[in-house]
């Protein structure tokens, strides 16, 4: 052993195991025989698959187990995708499994999405070959078993929505090796006599391996080469065969797919209710224009008849005489008018009327001035209130009146200070009520 050799722990060399095995195997399919099986209380599945040589441990997690749709058991072959590891604290090499199928289903299933991947690049599946069905469908073509639960479906429900709708049975084998065959031969057929609207291809309910026939590529090839609008009605709404991706629509059921190629007789009621009630509007619209015109005539052969042209001269005559008299009698009142008019006139410009209304003005002044000289007396009387009592207001006597006094000396000058008097002047003190001579001590 040389100094420079690395010696590995036990947990180093489980870790690179178990990288090398995870990134060089990556995803693997696997049939085998399940042994050993323990569904632990955490929701995990625990296995071992084998066959008659080896035996491998597996682990299916819980998220991943909840998907699967059979009852795994001891002795079961199955088909299983899983990534390969390694268990690190044992040192055990297993498999992760991420999905588990019965072996036969499984295998089915690989082959269905490898041809449905195939058929789909080939632009089979594609819209733009859709073909839509017809408006008016008179004939449907049933492409099925004729002993089948599904054809008494169909021709149930066609008779119940549109008894006159006709159909057209053609029979085939919708299970085991020779129903390929079979369907396509019922679906040239139904091409070459072109006596059908539209074709419903289908049959009931069953495993992936009971609908395997819709999956063929030989029927799928029948379908989209159809010049015939298809629809296809292949087991229960779950059921998805590739015969349902390349058909003009899809029906969830047999009885569904009845339903999408008639009408409810209803409709039909409906649609001849609304077509008699347009024709009985369209006779009485007619009718009515008869009237309208048979009454026009009427009324013009009644202009054109000489009694009625007399009976418009008549009339014509008294309402040329009534004109007249209502003209002559208007024309007597206003001549009758006309002296009142001037009377009026005559009145309106007389002086006496000037001279009552200058009356009447030259009253109706003096009664202004009147107004407005009584209106100044009063504005000045009480200007003059106002400046007495404002002089009253600024008044010495109403000084003293409110308590005070003035000093004066001999001289009768106003004493303003203690210092103007010394002693034994006289002054006097001038009250509210009178006057009061004293001498200074």
């Amino acid at each position: 052993m040389t100094p420079k050799q690395h010696i590995l722990q036990v947990s180093e060399l489980t870790k690179k195991v178990r990288f090398i095995l995870e990134s060089e195997l990556n995803t693997v399919w696997l049939c085998g025989e399940i042994s050993n099986f323990v569904a632990a209380s955490s929701g995990h599945w625990y296995l071992s698959l084998k066959d008659s040589k080896s035996q491998v441990r597996c682990a299916m997690f819980k998220g991943n187990n909840s998907r699967v749709r059979i009852k795994p058991s001891n002795g079961k072959q199955v088909l299983v995708r899983a990534k390969v590891s390694l268990y690190e604290p044992r040192g055990d090499f297993q498999l992760i499994i991420d999905q588990m199928d019965d072996a036969g289903e499984g295998l089915l299933q690989q082959q269905y999405d490898a041809l449905k991947k195939s058929l789909n690049a080939q632009g089979l599946f594609g819209l733009q070959h859709k073909q839509p069905l017809p408006k008016t469908i008179n004939t449907v073509g049933i492409v099925t078993s004729p002993t089948g639960a599904a054809v008494k479906d169909i021709i149930s429900v066609l008779k119940r929505r549109s008894p006159a709708t006709n159909i057209i049975l053609y029979p085939a084998l919708v299970q085991g090796k020779l129903a390929t065959q079979d369907i396509c031969l019922a679906i040239q057929k139904a091409n070459q006599r072109q006596e059908c609207d539209v074709l419903i291809v289908g049959r009931g309910g069953g495993s992936l391996e009971d609908l395997w026939c819709f999956n063929e590529e030989a029927v799928v090839h029948a379908i989209f080469n159809s010049t015939t609008p298809i629809v296809s009605a292949v087991g229960h709404e779950i059921d998805t065969t590739l015969s349902d991706y390349v058909a003009d629509l899809r029906a969830p059921t047999p009885s569904a797919a009845a339903e999408l190629v008639s009408r409810d007789q209803s409709d039909i009621i409906d649609k001849f209710n609304n077509i008699e009630k347009r024709l009985q509007f369209a006779l009485q619209n007619r009718i009515n224009i008869q009237k309208r015109l048979a009454n026009d005539h009427l009324k013009h052969l009644l202009k054109r008849h000489p009694e009625q042209r007399l009976v418009v001269q008549a009339q014509k005559a008294d309402e040329l005489t009534q004109r007249l008299t209502n003209s002559t009698v208007g024309l007597i009142k206003s001549k009758q008018i006309l002296p009142q008019q001037l009377s009026r006139n005559l009145i309106h410009l007389s002086p006496q009327a000037n001279i009552d209304y200058q009356t009447e003005k030259l009253k109706l002044l003096e009664e202004r001035l009147s107004q407005s000289l009584s209106h100044k007396y009063q504005q000045e009387k009480n200007h003059f209130v106002s400046m007495i009592e404002q002089l009253q207001l600024v008044s010495p006597l109403a000084t003293i009146a409110r308590g005070y006094s003035v000093t004066r000396n001999e001289k009768g000058k106003i004493v303003k200070s203690v210092n103007q008097v010394k002693t034994k002047d006289r002054i006097s003190i001038q009250l509210s009520d009178g006057q009061v001579d004293a001498t200074i001590n």
